[in-house]
């Protein structure tokens, strides 16, 4: 046995493969449950107690010198592998970086939280309309100045297929199909025909609330407009609302909030008057109900909305609308410094 044991020896240490897979045939042919150097140990079981004191050491001697040559060749074809491809797989792995929500959307997930928790639901429609959901069902006029080409994106004309011009269209979809009371939100990308600038843009996001039941009046909306400012601007938040004039809501009003950057003093960003617009709003006018079939003697509502792009400007302090739209990665990586 031990000379069995010294020709192994021989014939391990004058092995050179020529590829891994040599090297694998080599280890299974050697040290595999039913190789060459198992059958040595399970004769050495059969030994008596002399020869076995003779023999463990040489046995496990070269058990120990075949798996150092196994893994010594197994680590040359790896390096060489890697040298032809160019990688060095020893260098530490490329960081990874967390990615995060954009700007916009964390607004738009903070005032959709604040509006879940008064009841409001979320009510999602199609962004190609018809002229009777964006316009005709909410008392626009034929001859208003929505309706012009200058302000929409026609696709078809007569009858008009247009790019929405605002998430009210949804609030039409609601009115019309589920039943009463309604308490939606509606958030969503709108569209209107409007020259690129660091105000304005074509394509931008707006979300709105829209509550019909009985008996809802203007005081149940500026409780409304008053606990949202307080949520999402801070506690000593107070607001002003202002007349004003839109085809579905009469009474309209525009919604002021205190600003936060100088408390109300008067800064550059609320030109001195320590206020900041931030949305439109009113009563739901008879004639939109009436349009949609709502009994405006038995129901009434308010409605109010507000554009995403203009709250994120006021929240984070940003003077440009367009860094919104360009994806430049330092710039959106200081909204998720946390992530």
């Amino acid at each position: 046995m031990l000379e069995r044991i010294n020709l192994l020896l021989e014939e391990i240490k004058t092995f050179k493969p020529n590829n891994i897979e040599e090297v694998e045939n080599f280890r299974i042919k050697h040290l595999s449950k039913k190789g060459s150097i198992s059958e040595l140990f399970n004769e050495f079981k059969t030994l008596d107690g002399s020869a076995k004191r003779e023999l463990g050491k040489p046995l496990n001697q070269l058990k120990q010198i075949t798996i150092q040559k196994v893994n010594e060749l197994k680590e040359e074809f790896d390096t060489a592998n890697v040298q032809k491809s160019g990688f060095d797989l020893s260098l530490p792995a490329y960081p990874i970086k967390h990615g995060g929500r954009h700007p916009l959307s964390l607004v738009k997930n903070e005032i959709i939280g604040i509006f879940n928790r008064l009841g409001f639901t979320i009510s999602e429609g199609p962004e190609i309309e018809d002229d009777w959901h964006n316009f005709s069902s909410l008392n626009f006029p034929e001859e208003h100045p929505a309706r012009d080409m200058q302000d929409t994106f026609f696709i078809e004309k007569n009858p008009d297929v247009l790019l929405r011009t605002h998430t009210s269209s949804v609030q039409a979809h609601d009115m019309e199909e589920h039943s009463l009371p309604i308490r939606c939100l509606t958030p969503g990308r709108v569209f209107r025909n409007e020259a690129i600038s660091a105000r304005a843009h074509c394509i931008f996001h707006q979300i709105e609330c829209l509550y019909i039941d009985k008996d809802v009046s203007f005081a149940d909306l500026k409780q409304c407009l008053s606990y949202f400012a307080k949520e999402f601007f801070g506690e000593k938040t107070e607001i002003r609302l202002r007349p004003s004039y839109f085809p579905f809501t009469e009474p309209s009003a525009e919604m002021d909030v205190t600003c936060s950057l100088c408390g109300g003093k008067g800064c550059n960003v609320c030109k001195g008057t320590g206020w900041l617009e931030i949305l439109g709003c009113g009563m739901v006018d008879p004639n939109v109900l009436e349009l949609n079939n709502i009994d405006s003697k038995v129901y009434s509502g308010f409605a109010l909305g507000m554009g995403i792009e203009r709250i994120t400007m006021l929240k984070y302090g940003i003077k440009d609308l367009r860094l919104f739209f360009e994806n430049d990665i330092r710039f959106l990586e200081q909204f998720n410094a946390g992530v």
